[in-house]
């Protein structure tokens, strides 16, 4: 919002809230908060730099429960969710455990003989052909 305003100097900051149907006190609270930033979002940048550490320290290991897990070792109280957000925001992520996968037919192999003659075709639903 604030960047419609910064491209187009000459248009009035008003005539354009107006337009927009938004309070002049909502754009002068989004201008003020892009120089002074809440006490939150200072707290999640210092979050964020131990969330960071304690991820890199595992060799990218961990996940949010670990990393939350972490945090609690050393004192910080925040959220499982709160860890969760920074670290999604950040591009961090942990390894899933390796899960047992399924088999699959190499396309290009030859199938195998049909040794016994088996025959899946029915006279009628729920009825075995002689």
């Amino acid at each position: 919002m604030t960047a419609l305003v910064d491209e187009h100097p000459r248009l009035g900051v008003e005539c354009v809230l107006r337009e927009l149907h938004i309070p002049s006190s909502t754009y002068y609270r989004w201008r003020r908060a892009e120089k002074e930033p809440c006490e939150r979002r200072c707290r999640d940048v210092e979050l964020t730099e131990q969330i960071r550490e304690i991820h890199a320290a595992s060799g990218g290991i961990y996940g949010s429960p670990r990393v939350h897990a972490a945090l609690k070792r050393e004192d910080v109280h925040v959220g499982r969710k709160r860890v969760e957000r920074l670290m999604r925001e950040d591009g961090l992520a942990g390894v899933s455990p390796r899960r047992k996968g399924f088999t699959r037919r190499d396309p290009k192999a030859t199938l195998a003989p049909d040794l016994v003659n088996r025959d899946f075709t029915a006279s009628a639903p729920n009825r075995l052909s002689p």
